[in-house]
């Protein structure tokens, strides 16, 4: 069977649990750091590209983990446990605010790069407008609203995933 097909198990271990980690590690990493750049926008033309790889990574990492987990879901349907169905529910909601972060942070690296641009065009002409710097900022704060907001659904989701497996798992 192909990967797609049969994420249920990776070298025998369930894979929801590994997979999660991408999510649960990188997505926050990711909000850090943008929140970072999105304060101190001089580590911008350092930091862009890895921050942009983590944020994708991460992004990416969202739908592979939700499909083990509905997999994993389905393979313990007869537990009739309400601690999974809570979690699959949680966990069903993190895409839109995964997506979300990441239009946010490409669009603060975008604006970022162009407030730079308009600064460096403004030290030698003070007639230059500052529309990318003030566009910039406006991204700066909806890059950490947003960092934060994924950062707490992933902690909610996997909150409620720890208290299922230790609480829950055949404890009905």
């Amino acid at each position: 069977m192909a990967l797609a097909d049969d994420l249920v198990t990776i070298f025998g271990l369930p894979a929801h649990p590994l997979l999660v980690h991408a999510v649960v590690v990188l997505l926050p990493l990711a909000a850090v750091a943008a929140a970072a750049l999105a304060v101190v926008p001089r580590w911008r033309q350092r930091y862009a590209w890895p921050l942009l790889g983590v944020t994708l990574l991460g992004v990416g990492s969202v739908l592979p983990a939700q499909k083990a987990g509905e997999q994993l879901e389905a393979r313990l349907a007869n537990l009739d446990n309400p601690l999974i169905r809570q979690h699959a529910e949680l966990g069903n909601d993190l895409l839109p605010f995964a997506l979300g972060f990441g239009v946010v942070v490409v669009a603060l690296l975008v604006a970022g790069r162009l407030a730079d641009r308009e600064r460096a065009a403004a030290a030698d002409d003070t007639a230059v407008p500052r529309t990318w710097r003030r566009i910039s900022v406006v991204v700066a704060v909806l890059v950490i609203a947003a960092g934060a907001a994924t950062t707490v659904q992933t902690v909610r989701i996997g909150h409620s995933g720890s208290t299922a497996v230790w609480d829950g798992v055949g404890a009905s």
